[in-house]
């Protein structure tokens, strides 16, 4: 089986002799045996830390997850500073987490909160932060100020908690770069490997941001034409 890695000096080809692997067992076995200055990340190897993620014929892929295929090429993430090899730098993307106010306002109501309650952003909790979603992202790749999809998936599992107190601040944050500048491409959601829908959640956040009177920037400029 053959594979090519993009590498910082260039594109690697191993040819390696085994079968029915995961990407990660393969990337372990050139390391130790044939090339020990891979570089690569990993951690938990079940799918749950995200910090395997790269991309394999275009399509961002948790390796520890993903059984490799002869001619398989792999990369690292897009849209992210490269470190070594298949490694790169997440700091950015971790940051808009920070920017979008991605967390309980401190303001919250109290009030219980039942097992239907806990449904409504139970999917969203389940986000791994590996970013692949800022990696498929089209808007992240010419806007780096975008607040990007995970970012905007937790702002809506805390605008959707009825604990929340500040709805409308949270909302009002968001508006810069944030829920009008997603194009819906659904990218993020085909390889989010939670099965998180990031679109999802920016529609509904753009249905709370018109009921607090805000709108598409981009439609309000084409309204003196009419």
């Amino acid at each position: 089986m053959k594979i090519d890695i993009q590498r910082d000096e260039g594109v690697s080809t191993f040819s390696v002799d085994l079968k029915d692997v995961t990407l990660l067992e393969m990337l372990t076995y050139i390391k130790t045996e044939l090339d020990s200055t891979l570089t690569f990340s990993s951690g938990c190897r079940s799918s749950v830390c995200g910090s395997c993620a790269m991309r394999v014929n275009g399509r961002e892929v948790l390796a520890c997850a993903y059984k490799v295929q002869d001619g398989d090429e792999i990369e690292p993430l897009q849209n992210m500073p490269r470190i070594r090899d298949l490694v790169v730098d997440m700091d950015r993307a971790y940051s808009f987490n920070a920017k979008a106010k991605a967390w309980l306002s401190g303001k919250e109501k109290s009030v219980a909160l039942n097992h239907e309650d806990e449904k409504i952003n139970e999917v969203q909790s389940d986000c791994i932060l590996c970013g692949s979603c800022y990696s498929a992202c089209p808007v992240y790749s010419v806007n780096g100020e975008f607040l990007g999809p995970f970012s905007l998936t937790r702002v809506w599992k805390y605008v959707s908690d009825k604990r929340e107190g500040a709805e409308q601040a949270k909302i009002e944050n968001i508006q810069t770069n944030g829920v009008w500048d997603c194009t819906l491409c659904n990218e993020c959601t085909l390889v989010c490997p939670q099965n998180i829908s990031s679109k999802a959640d920016i529609e509904k956040l753009r249905m709370k941001s018109s009921q607090y009177g805000f709108m598409d920037p981009h439609f309000a400029s084409f309204g003196g034409g009419f």
